[in-house]
């Protein structure tokens, strides 16, 4: 894991009690020329993805509601976040991964998906990369309430919006979550509702 601007990797594990957080120590060339000496600090949660599912008939999305303790602790009054689905990777691909969480989360099962792109969310302290996806959802596609897994303690409560709505909610500060703004966006750039 070395480049022409990296040499000298120093890797310390400082926590691996959730995920993994990293100390790491390197010297890094910069464009001046000169070998810098860096310490960062890394959390690897693993890679993950996320999805959007929307329904052009009747012009609605799925999104999800569930508290996310690090939003509370800063300054998220009731610590709910408004979000697509999503999940980790774990050692499944993308695909099927999005499919489990999707029918996990919202109840409903989804056959095709669409990947539309990937992402770094927090590149300055988070090594996770985003796989962006979509898909098309129909009422008889629901063969659950869906939730989350009992197991990991997650309590979802599953949304289903107008387009319109969830975009104005963007303005209005009730969807704060990254991935959900950009997917939102995605659809509305690319008309995907239409």
């Amino acid at each position: 894991m070395s480049t022409e601007k990296v040499r000298n990797l120093d890797i310390e594990i400082l926590s691996d009690n959730w995920y993994v957080l990293r100390k790491v120590k390197y010297e890094f060339l910069g464009n001046d020329g000169k070998w810098q000496h860096l310490t960062r600090e890394a959390y690897d949660r693993g890679n993950g993805a996320t999805i959007l599912l929307y329904n052009k008939v009747s012009k609605t999305i799925i999104l999800t509601r569930q508290f996310r303790i690090p939003t509370y602790l800063n300054g998220n009054k009731d610590g709910y976040l408004i979000e697509c689905c999503a999940g980790l990777l774990d050692k499944d691909n993308a695909e099927d991964c999005i499919r489990k969480e999707t029918e996990e989360e919202t109840g409903y099962k989804v056959s095709h998906v669409k990947k539309v792109f990937e992402a770094y969310m927090s590149p300055g302290s988070v090594t996770e990369i985003l796989y962006f996806f979509v898909a098309e959802y129909s009422k008889d596609m629901k063969i659950s309430e869906g939730g989350g897994a009992h197991d990991e303690h997650e309590n979802i409560e599953v949304l289903e919006l107008s387009f319109s709505d969830a975009l104005d909610m963007i303005k209005t500060g009730e969807i704060k979550d990254a991935k959900t703004i950009m997917l939102l966006q995605y659809a509305q750039i690319n008309n995907i509702l239409a």
